[in-house]
């Protein structure tokens, strides 16, 4: 029997099969980073470790290298693989990003997956931005979310109201665009907008509570039709349970989540670092158990660990 551990798409790949997924949890305070090793390990689920690039722009995550190096310290690889999350091409804030020069770092220090996000590109150059980074990437082994359509929530300035945004499908993913995408890009893993939205990340409105939002199961089976590959759910705090397991029965085989366990730690940060990371801990356990409903998933993704 073979002891070489299963890469993170070999993983992404028995998730999606299997009809189940695989959290990712954000990390914008570097501190956060060991409850969530911690409570993967201690529910025996299998998760991703994740920063994206706005966390280190607009929180304090540190950058590339101080997270692969926390990484280091608290990973558990029998149930974590840590994830570089979104790197725009065009920021939030409509700027320009040196998006290949952070995304190959990430590459060469040994990152097992990373994400470029050219979702405010045209489709084609979204496409040929992401071609190009999936050719460096498979170079190193290392798999490849891509995002099409635009899941709101993190520009500036107010969004407009939730229902007019589901009703109107505006920035839902186009299944045949994503047909396309796919196709031409060779990503591995697809994030997809279906009526989910980030959390807000202004510092006048970090700490609100975060809308309740709702999934078009009818696109997202649409959208499994056309691409084939595992879908990945952005924005996945907020969103209501029954959406949420419904989204996994029909295709969905990762869901970010973000506001969920930050918004416990920003609140004790500063009066109470100990209980803040206890918060953390707390939270991720009960998005694993009771959200999701994934404890053990382990024995379905890694077996024998």
């Amino acid at each position: 029997m073979s002891t070489v551990p299963p890469t993170i798409h070999e993983i992404m790949l028995r998730a999606q099969a299997a009809h189940t997924a695989i959290p990712g949890f954000n990390i914008p305070y570097l501190p956060m980073m060991e409850p969530v090793a911690r409570a993967l390990r201690d529910t025996r689920c299998f998760g991703l470790v994740m920063v994206a690039r706005l966390e280190w722009e607009k929180f304090a995550a540190g950058g590339v290298k101080p997270i692969y190096e926390t990484y280091q310290q608290v990973k558990d690889e029998r149930f974590s693989r840590l994830h570089l999350d979104h790197v725009p091409v065009i920021d939030e804030d409509n700027l320009l990003v040196d998006y290949e020069a952070i995304l190959a770092e990430a590459a060469t220090l040994g990152y097992d997956s990373i994400m470029i996000d050219g979702s405010r590109l045209s489709l084609d150059d979204n496409i040929a931005a992401t071609r190009r980074i999936v050719d460096m990437a498979h170079g190193r082994g290392v798999a490849v979310e891509a995002e099409l359509g635009a899941v709101m929530g993190h520009e500036s300035g107010p969004m407009p109201p939730y229902e007019e945004l589901f009703a109107s499908g505006k920035g839902f993913t186009d299944p045949d665009e994503a047909r396309r995408f796919v196709a031409e890009t060779g990503v591995d893993w697809l994030s997809v907008a279906i009526g989910s939205v980030h959390g807000a990340i202004s510092a006048t409105a970090r700490r609100e509570k975060k809308l309740e939002a709702r999934l078009s199961i009818e696109r997202l089976d649409a959208l499994r039709e056309t691409t084939g590959v595992p879908l990945v759910l952005h924005g996945g705090t907020g969103v209501k349970k029954e959406c949420v397991l419904e989204s996994v029965r029909h295709g969905i085989a990762k869901i970010n989540i973000a506001t969920a366990i930050r918004q416990p730690y920003e609140a004790l940060m500063d009066a109470d670092p100990e209980g803040a990371l206890q918060a953390v801990y707390e939270a991720t356990v009960a998005v694993v158990r009771d959200d999701l409903e994934l404890m053990n998933s382990v024995d379905i993704l890694n077996p024998g660990a």
